[in-house]
């Protein structure tokens, strides 16, 4: 397997909660300059031709992410035919979750009660996404929440905006100069964050602790992405009788591509 488990700064326990909302407030940000939404809202149009829901169940999402933006559009664009949107977390967070709630925006809400992926048969019915977050899970893990919805034949859809292409001992040279420019990228997109607090300004341009953890974040979550030969390792060994497994490169309606996307959907009866 290609895939190495670095750690990232907002996956440690002692991180603390108020700066892994700043590096998360920089990833909506990111999304948006790359235009995110609108692979992962033609990637939802195209599996709803062959799969009915009303519900899209939203797993590891911490305060959010991309998927609140995209729910919006996806029912804007299909009003006769919209789809509801639960956010939810292993570790789920109140404030967050009680800010989601309370925000009233259309047909998302935020569960306030522990789903873990691994456990498929418990959560909400409904198309399961895991945006940008399957990287985060050890193998173990992540195999038993791909055979987690394949046994219990929940339709999955996981995507990544990168792929992990670049040799080991490449990433390892190019590593200083990636560093470097990406924090020069955090200087950038900071600006752009909504709402922009005071101490996310303090820890960006006075002490720059959030440059430094959001640029090693950045770095070392490519190396830890599965690469299509690490999927396919780890769905080896499942019985696909009655499961069909998607492994495709994403692209914009450009043509350009960005990252790829894992899907697994339960084979209709003949």
């Amino acid at each position: 397997m290609k895939r190495i488990q670095l750690f990232e700064f907002e996956d440690l326990n002692w991180f603390p909660s108020s700066f892994r909302g700043y590096l998360t407030n920089l990833i909506i940000v990111f999304h948006k300059v790359m235009g995110t939404k609108e692979v992962i809202v033609n990637l939802i149009s195209e599996i709803k031709k062959t799969h009915s829901f009303s519900t899209i169940v939203d797993i590891g999402s911490g305060s959010g992410g991309v998927m609140p933006a995209v729910i919006t559009t996806y029912n804007s664009q299909n009003k006769e035919d919209q789809a509801e949107l639960i956010l939810t977390d292993l570790y789920p967070n109140k404030t967050i979750g009680n800010r989601i709630n309370n925000a009233n925006q259309e047909k998302v809400s935020y569960l306030m009660s522990s789903l873990n992926a691994t456990q498929m048969d418990q959560a909400p019915q409904g198309l399961k996404t895991m945006i940008c977050s399957f990287h985060h899970m050890p193998k173990s893990v992540a195999k038993n929440i791909l055979r987690s919805a394949q046994a219990n034949l929940q339709p999955l859809l996981i995507y990544e905006i990168a792929e992990n292409k670049l040799p080991i001992l490449v990433w390892i040279a190019l590593l200083p100069i990636s560093l470097i420019f990406v924090s020069i990228m955090t200087l950038i997109l900071t600006v752009f964050v909504q709402p922009l607090r005071i101490n996310q300004l303090i820890f960006t341009y006075c002490i720059p602790i959030i440059p430094l953890c959001w640029s090693w974040d950045a770095q070392a979550s490519l190396v830890r992405i599965y690469t299509f030969e690490d999927i396919q390792e780890l769905i080896g060994q499942f019985n696909q009788n009655n499961y069909e497994w998607t492994i495709k490169q994403a692209t914009k309606e450009n043509g350009k591509k960005l990252g790829y996307y894992i899907l697994g959907l339960p084979k209709k009866p003949c």
